[in-house]
């Protein structure tokens, strides 16, 4: 597997990851707009030529916001997901980040466990942030 910088090639195959993975799922134009956006960053994991997966993260000067980490159903617990939060820790640091936060539904234990294991701790609630179904986000931050 490799990690690479999203490109527009790849377009098509992450908004079908999108749509797989998440009910609210971002259209083709919003990813299209970020991939123009100097201040976010998009990584793809690829193997055999195939995007697997992907990860979202706005920049504000030594802050990342990250906004979806999706993986295809086929190649879930094989670490993919675990390999793209670990490459934007990685430009996190290298940048001199202060941190990284995102947030995740309440019900969502395998990710939950998963940012953990990265050294993100909770540091707030959003109530009611979800729809389809209504839910709390747990805010989780890891301090750089």
């Amino acid at each position: 597997m490799k990690i690479e910088k999203m490109t527009f090639e790849q377009l098509n195959d992450v908004c079908r990851i999108e749509n797989e993975c998440f009910v609210h799922a971002w259209s083709k134009e919003s990813l299209e707009s970020e991939l123009k956006n100097d201040n976010s960053l998009f990584l793809t994991a690829v193997e055999n030529g195939e995007v697997i997966g992907y990860i979202g993260m706005s920049v504000v000067i030594d802050e990342g916001y990250i906004y979806n980490v999706a993986v295809k159903s086929e190649h879930r617990n094989k670490g993919t997901a675990s390999a793209l939060i670990n490459e934007l820790i990685t430009f996190g640091k290298k940048n001199n980040f202060s941190f990284i936060t995102l947030e995740v539904r309440e019900s969502n234990e395998k990710a939950r466990s998963i940012y953990s294991k990265f050294g993100f701790v909770k540091v707030g609630e959003r109530k009611n942030y979800y729809s389809d179904p209504k839910e709390n986000a747990i805010l989780m931050t890891k301090y750089l």
